[in-house]
């Protein structure tokens, strides 16, 4: 018996399925390994796994059904963590099919391989995103997330949604997770913290948005990880409808200057610093509130955005290429 991890190759795929495999479970990994940032870095991720005897890997698009269930079936999968995405909140401006395909297509093709494996629990990524510009603060999982601010969050909210229904359908029990801007080490190199080294380590001018008057609930990795497994091992029951939705961020809101000055501190580096106005489709903050997370799964992250940065620089440090 496996566990089916999608997007294996990417950053919070493939410090899952370490976690997994470090507790003893085989996991079956799929990716597409798309070009949507270097594949030079997820493949460095997949080599590391791959290292691992208990760990298998497909390169397939989850969008193709077919392929997606005979490696789900041959494997005799019996829990899915579907992390697979197309990313990026500015990229869904300009490449709106690409996300049609990979998170609802995808998604939809997920929930068929789940459906049909009658698996024991399907936890799928969700994200921040889904709230768009809510004002009330924090963010709790009982407010509205009708009004996303772009495509990328409208086709969360829509993976919530077809859950939802195939849950209360077919008796599917799924967990969906409203991740809160992920950071660390082996990362994404469209994120700010990564994007923002590698310019200042170019002397380079960082760019801004919003003249800095922007707040992010920075979760480091390794407290993501710790919260998807947990909800991995609490699959919800008939009173909850076999669906739940929890937020997993790290409850500590930081400014975005102030994420500056801890790069510029661990890089012993000034940033040159260039303001511009609002990004389309982004929003001014985000804080999660995880109380739910924290009654039902004992979730509780422990790092804090500094020390988070520390080891990120540190890791940037060890690897000089960047994966550029």
């Amino acid at each position: 018996m496996s566990i089916l991890v999608t997007g294996a190759a990417g950053f919070i795929g493939s410090y899952v399925s370490h976690a997994l495999i470090a507790r003893g479970q085989k996991v079956v990994g799929v990716d597409n390994l798309n070009d949507y940032y270097p594949v030079s870095l997820k493949r460095a991720r997949l080599e590391r796994l791959q290292a691992e005897p208990s760990f298998s890997f497909h390169q397939i698009d989850i969008a193709d059904f077919a392929a997606l269930e005979k490696i789900a079936r041959s494997a005799e999968v019996t829990s899915i963590v579907h992390l697979a995405a197309q990313a990026g909140v500015r990229y869904s401006i300009e490449a709106p099919f690409t996300y049609g395909q990979s998170n609802l297509m995808g998604h939809m093709s997920v929930l068929e391989v789940a459906r049909a494996l009658k698996v024991d629990h399907l936890v799928y990524a969700s994200s921040s995103s889904v709230y768009g510009a809510n004002k009330e603060i924090p963010f709790s999982e009982a407010h509205r997330t009708d009004a996303p601010e772009s495509l990328y969050g409208a086709t969360k909210k829509a993976d919530e949604l077809m859950s939802a229904s195939y849950a209360r359908l077919y008796n599917v029990p799924q967990t969906g997770l409203r991740f809160f801007t992920v950071y660390g080490p082996w990362g994404r190199p469209d994120m700010a913290y990564w994007l923002f080294t590698e310019k200042m380590l170019k002397g380079e001018p960082i760019q801004i948005f919003n003249h800095g008057d922007m707040g992010r609930d920075f979760t480091y990795i390794d407290d993501i990880v710790e919260g998807t497994l947990a909800a991995l091992d609490y699959p919800p029951a008939a009173d909850r409808g076999f669906h739940q939705i929890y937020n997993l961020g790290n409850d500590r809101p930081e400014k975005l200057m102030s994420m500056i000055t801890y790069l510029e501190k661990e890089l012993g580096i000034t940033a040159e610093k260039e303001m511009l106005g609002m990004q389309d489709g982004d929003v001014k903050r985000t804080w999660a509130d995880i109380s739910r997370a924290q009654n039902d799964l004992g979730y509780q992250p422990k790092i804090t955005l500094e020390q988070g940065l520390a080891k990120y620089v540190a890791w940037r440090r060890a690897h000089p290429d960047g994966f550029s």
